[in-house]
């Protein structure tokens, strides 16, 4: 029952959050999948909420639930939102596939280029263009990772051949494409699921980032990471930090300006730099432990780029015969990626 699972979750939470007694018009709950020790909670999500309430002068708490506190699954997060039951949550977009087809643009392998930033900052200075994928909730930020390389517990990837046959964690649809384009086996579960799948065998490695090795320990499992040149990468993922649209309609304009001021634009640049800043712990984490990390040869990296080129074609198709144009998409996507490079 989300309602009780709210009101445990507030109960539980009340004496350890409580301090001076303050003016605190409303407190918002925001839910998430990561643990505390997350780079997404303690340096995201933790600084944003207080700066909220700072900025509101201390009409708005933000208490934050991670670890799936409040009860439910990853792929739940977004109808908790939509209905209620959380005020804001983060989540990954691709935990409810289907949901937001014009959004997952921005995940495709040769739209994305490698760079946190330049995307995140693309995605929020196209939110008019992905509107339709959001008239349920009210979109603070979206934000990508600086995207996907293959980690591996059983085998090094150092040619396009080498992928063939490995069972391997998919961030979601399209990387299920990639990867099944590299001739290997797509499984589809949450990050947390990871670890335990790769311990025992039921995963080769995954489809992921180097942000979430420390939080996952990864570096305790992988053998090998296998990047593209020239810092490429296989697609991304798409987040969204999202509000009950009921309740930020309920906010006064006072607090409503506080809530703007920390959304979309206003914050793209900053949180698009944190997420790649996150990779530096995660590569150093894997070096500490003797992670073989393996950059593909030029040539070896066109027999991935050409799968790629498929995935984006499948994309259009796909998106093309529900009545969305996928062409004009993919090229308004990549240029908003090119413009966001072109601020660097």
């Amino acid at each position: 029952m989300p309602g009780l699972s709210r009101l445990l979750f507030t109960a539980a939470t009340a004496i350890a959050l409580a301090g001076p007694a303050t003016a605190q018009d409303v407190t918002l709950i925001l839910h998430h999948f990561l643990p505390p020790v997350s780079n997404a909670h303690k340096d995201m999500l933790e600084p944003w909420a207080e700066k909220i309430e700072a900025e509101s002068g201390g009409r708005i708490a933000v208490e934050i639930a991670p670890s799936m506190a409040m009860g439910g699954k990853p792929g739940e997060l977004y109808g908790q939102v939509r209905d209620g039951a959380a005020d804001i949550v983060w989540t990954i977009l691709g935990y409810t596939p289907g949901v937001f087809p014009r959004s997952e643009v921005f995940e495709l392998p040769l739209v994305h280029a490698g760079s946190a930033r330049d995307t995140t900052i693309a995605l929020n200075a196209s939110l008019d263009l992905l509107a339709e994928d959001f008239k349920d909730v009210h979109v603070l930020f979206l934000h990508s990772h600086d995207g996907n390389l293959i980690h591996t517990a059983t085998k090094p990837v150092r040619s396009f051949e080498d992928a063939a046959g490995l069972k391997l964690r998919t961030p979601g649809r399209t990387g299920a494409w990639e990867i099944q384009g590299m001739g290997a086996e797509p499984v589809g579960m949450p990050a947390p699921s990871l670890p335990e799948a790769m311990a025992k065998g039921v995963v080769d490695g995954a489809l992921t980032t180097y942000e979430i090795v420390p939080a996952l320990n990864l570096q305790e499992l992988d053998k090998y990471a296998t990047e593209l040149p020239d810092g490429d990468r296989f697609g991304t993922a798409v987040f969204m930090l999202a509000m009950n649209q009921d309740v930020y309609d309920g906010l006064d304009d006072e607090l409503k300006a506080v809530i703007d001021a920390n959304s979309g634009m206003n914050v793209a640049a900053e949180i698009g730099a944190l997420w790649e800043g996150f990779e530096e712990p995660g590569i150093a984490a894997l070096d500490a432990a003797g992670v073989e990390r393996i950059v593909l040869s030029p040539e070896e990296a066109a027999k991935f780029n050409a799968v790629s080129e498929t995935v984006v074609q499948q994309w259009i198709d796909e998106v093309t015969a529900k009545g969305i144009d996928g062409a004009a998409l993919v090229e308004g996507a990549r240029a908003a990626v090119a413009a966001a490079a072109a601020t660097r």
